[in-house]
């Protein structure tokens, strides 16, 4: 069955027709800093109150991008400190190609990235440095197609998508692995700089030009 949008949605979807345009517009929102996990809005609720945090964002990604021929594929990470991230994962000739991404995080640098990396395991890779702060490291990922969903509607359903959450938790996560040395590196490097700016993102981080 096609998914039904409003005239309105219709409208949006068809003003954000590319990842760059999709990330542009959830950055404009202020991100949704919920206290205890209350809300987890899809594409709909999304539009309708004009806020969102990562899985909400992906999901709105997803729903808009798969209107314009993008796979509703988001990369889920898993992190050691059980803060998990969700981002959109997009490709470049949209079912093939080199691997992208749309993302809303807190922290600067787990947002989007450019459709530069040849797989997967290479976009999540581009994540394992700025997820590291006080708490955080990744430990797996996992590339899941919304679409293995079957008949639930994570696209316009209205109230909140809990079923995709543990979906996302359930599913099968691949280990990514980085240097103890280099974690252990980063995390001084992160005290420091939280101590000197603790309000500025830091921006030492490698591979910073393929930032979306």
């Amino acid at each position: 069955m096609a998914t039904r949008f409003s005239p309105a949605e219709r409208r949006l979807i068809e003003t954000l027709r590319t990842p760059l345009a999709v990330q542009r517009w959830l950055r404009a929102l202020p991100y949704n800093r919920e206290r205890g996990g209350e809300t987890l809005r899809g594409f709909r609720g999304v539009a309708k109150h004009g806020t969102a945090h990562c899985l909400e964002a992906a999901l709105f990604s997803a729903t808009v991008l798969e209107q314009h021929g993008y796979p509703p594929t988001v990369l889920s990470f898993e992190s050691k400190d059980g803060l998990d991230h969700v981002i959109h994962a997009v490709r470049a000739h949209k079912d093939h190609g080199a691997f992208g991404s749309v993302a809303r995080s807190r922290d600067e640098g787990l947002h989007g990235r450019q459709m530069i990396y040849p797989r997967a395991r290479e976009l999540a890779q581009s994540y394992w440095d700025p997820y590291v702060d006080m708490t955080g490291r990744v430990t797996g990922y996992a590339l899941v197609d919304l679409r293995e969903l079957g008949s639930y509607d994570w696209r316009t359903g209205g109230g909140n998508r809990w079923k995709v959450e543990r979906f996302l938790l359930d599913y099968p996560h691949r280990a990514l692995t980085g240097s103890n040395a280099r974690y252990r590196q980063l995390f001084r490097r992160y005290k420091a700089w939280k101590m000197r700016f603790p309000d500025r993102a830091p921006d030492y981080y490698r591979g910073m030009e393929s930032w979306l």
